[in-house]
């Protein structure tokens, strides 16, 4: 250790003037001797102007005097002056009271003085003054700590000077906006240069009243800020008028706090609300058409039973008031099945009686069926039928149902002397059934919801045209059970409408060995294929095409029992649809793959999911193969028969 030491030039006495005078003149450091007790013995005229005690207040005190009464209360000077005693030195940083009660940061450096012969005859002590750098080091970290918290809270500081029009914003707010390298003191009018042009002019205004004078109190604005990649985000600017110091000009101090997710929500809230309010009018406009449609048949109804009454004897009387009764119940418990039919469809309790049908059949039966309203409305009906079959698996008492319903549609929102024209396209691996009108056709909101229960076209109040609005309902239902799709178009109101509907084309069943011939499977070729599907009629049908090609082929509607019986017959094959209850297809496959008797197996996705990402998804969860519904059957026996010759290889 260095030996503390002064070393001079000059005469003893020479010196210790200069150390006097050194002590007298210094400027922002207090330096005063003490005792070896801490009792004060001298004072300068620094100490005199930090600590606001005279010489005569302080000379004779002791050094508990400069200390807090906190500081006094538990023993802190003592404490000071035994740590000099013990160590030779002892330095803090703390707070500390003037005369006046008014508190200081101060840096005191307090020294045991010692003798010769070692023993300690008083202490030397110096504070400086340091309140404005603590002040200035809290208001770092207050910065700092600040500068978390809007970042946390993805928001951002700006300050805005009126005299200069100057704004000056933080880092996070550039940050935010991805201008992280941006000059953080711009113009108001660069400022207002993020704002939506649609919005800036609004804002500029509020920023004009307030400098005029005409808006007090907070500011509150909800504004799209542009991104530097060219985007919108919701920010929500609450400010508030300051002034940094008497007399000086008021500042406006804004917070821009990132409110994107909240208005998201907020608007898929909205449009859930307005869903609901919307079905609500629908479900009311319904009841009201329910009861219109029931009460009806009722008049005609109670007038018979009274005719009844008063007509014994007249028999001709009595069999025409029968046959009016007959057909007004008839009427009523068509709108009855109406309804039960569709709650049954649209909930999957519909059970369908699958087989090979031509749909040239299919639509001369509906066509039977919707002639009546046809001839009565003198409409005029073409149809363009294919030369050859047009085969497709299917329940024909339903798909008879998906025909009619559109003819009927067709013709009740044609005018009288309207056109029909009904068309079957055979496609490589579709039917598709065609139905177009030049009736009153449909505003593109309606398109959008025409398959939707209980929707209708406007009708005139006489509700000429009748029906519950279910019909179109239950043909996308039923459409969709036979794995095809229903879709409407129309030019607007006044011109038309066109309703397609895309069922999966079948082969004609001619014989198993023709149909092996043609994709070229030898009976050793044939695989032991496991579909599971919660539509029991898809997977039914699907179950249908593959035995059709001689395959071996199991069906289970749900993942559990999929599971138990793939480690009971081990497939080849596993066809998977995606969307299963309890267990989706995508956890079905891991667990496939985990076991040892499966894991070796193909797993193809059948699914009604076919964006990139899903695909994806498949392939991580280990799919081999991705199709989506509806199948198509030519690919699927392309791969099956690829699967089959590289287990014969």
């Amino acid at each position: 250790m260095t030996k503390s030491y002064v070393a001079s030039s000059l005469p003893p006495d020479h010196l210790a003037e200069l150390t006097r005078l050194m002590i007298e003149e210094v400027k922002e450091a207090a330096v005063f001797f003490m005792d070896a007790n801490g009792f004060i013995e001298t004072w300068n005229g620094a100490a005199e102007e930090m600590k606001e005690y005279t010489a005569e207040d302080a000379i004779g005190s002791h050094l508990s005097l400069l200390y807090t009464e906190e500081d006094r209360a538990r023993g802190w000077p003592e404490h000071n002056l035994d740590e000099a005693r013990k160590h030779g030195f002892f330095r803090e940083e703390r707070w500390r009271m003037r005369k006046s009660g008014s508190l200081f940061w101060a840096r005191i450096l307090l020294t045991a003085l010692r003798n010769d012969a070692g023993d300690i005859i008083g202490f030397s002590k110096i504070t400086l003054d340091l309140t404005e750098h603590k002040l200035l080091e809290d208001c770092e970290k207050e910065k700092e700590e600040t500068r978390r918290v809007l970042s946390a809270a993805n928001a951002g500081k700006w300050t805005w000077h009126p005299d200069t029009g100057q704004v000056d914003i933080c880092r996070n707010f550039l940050a935010l906006l991805g201008h992280v390298d941006d000059d953080t003191s711009i113009s108001l009018a660069q400022w207002l240069g993020f704002i939506h042009p649609a919005q800036q002019a609004a804002v500029a205004r509020e920023f004009d009243m307030a400098r005029a004078g005409q808006r007090e109190g907070s500011m509150h604005l909800e504004m799209l800020m542009r991104q530097k990649t060219g985007t919108y985000r919701w920010f929500a600017a609450h400010a508030d008028w300051h002034r940094d110091a008497a007399g000086a000009q008021p500042l406006l101090h804004g917070v821009n706090i990132d409110i994107q997710e909240l208005k998201t929500v907020s608007e898929e809230r909205q449009q859930a609300i307005d869903m609901l309010k919307a079905e609500d009018v629908r479900k009311n406009e319904f009841l009201a058409m329910l009861a219109h449609e029931l009460r009806n048949p009722l008049a005609p109804i109670s007038a018979g039973a009274e005719l009844l009454k008063m007509a014994r004897g007249d028999e001709d009387r009595v069999r025409q008031t029968s046959q009016i009764i007959s057909r007004q119940v008839s009427h009523m418990t068509n709108l009855i099945d109406d309804l039960l039919d569709v709650s049954r469809v649209t909930r999957g309790l519909a059970e369908l009686e699958n087989k090979l049908l031509d749909m040239r059949h299919v639509v001369a039966d509906a066509v039977e069926q919707a002639n009546p309203l046809i001839h009565m409305k003198r409409h005029h009906l073409a149809l363009h039928m294919p030369p050859d079959n047009a085969m497709v698996s299917g329940d024909e008492k339903r798909l008879v149902q998906v025909v009619a319903n559109l003819l009927n549609n067709a013709a009740k929102y044609t005018p009288q002397g309207g056109n029909i024209v009904l068309t079957i396209d055979v496609q490589a691996v579709h039917v598709v059934l065609d139905i177009r009108d030049n009736g009153i056709g449909m505003a593109p909101e309606l398109v959008n919801r025409v398959f939707d229960l209980f929707t209708q076209a406007e009708r005139t109040s006489d509700r000429s045209s009748g029906g519950l609005g279910v019909g179109l309902a239950l043909v996308k239902s039923l459409v969709e059970l036979h794995g095809g799709t229903v879709a409407a178009a129309s030019d607007g109101i006044g011109k038309g409408s066109r309703f397609t509907v895309v069922l999966p084309r079948m082969h004609e069943q001619l014989d198993v060995a023709s149909l092996a011939d043609d994709h070229r499977h030898t009976a050793a070729q044939f695989l032991k294929i496991l579909v599971v599907d919660d539509n029991v009629d898809a997977a039914e049908m699907l179950s249908m095409l593959l035995e059709a090609s001689g395959h071996q082929v199991i069906t289970e509607n749900g993942p559990r029992q999929a599971l138990e019986r793939a480690s009971l017959v081990r497939p080849d094959v596993f066809l998977l649809d995606i969307g299963l209850p309890e267990m989706d297809g995508l956890e079905l496959a891991k667990r496939l793959r985990a076991e040892a008797t499966t894991a070796g197996a193909v797993l193809i996705a059948v699914t009604g999911y076919g964006q990139e990402a899903d695909k994806k998804k498949a392939f991580a969860a280990g799919f081999d193969h991705y199709l989506t519904k509806p199948v198509d059957i030519t690919r699927l026996n392309s791969m099956l028969t690829e699967i089959s010759a590289a287990r014969q290889a």
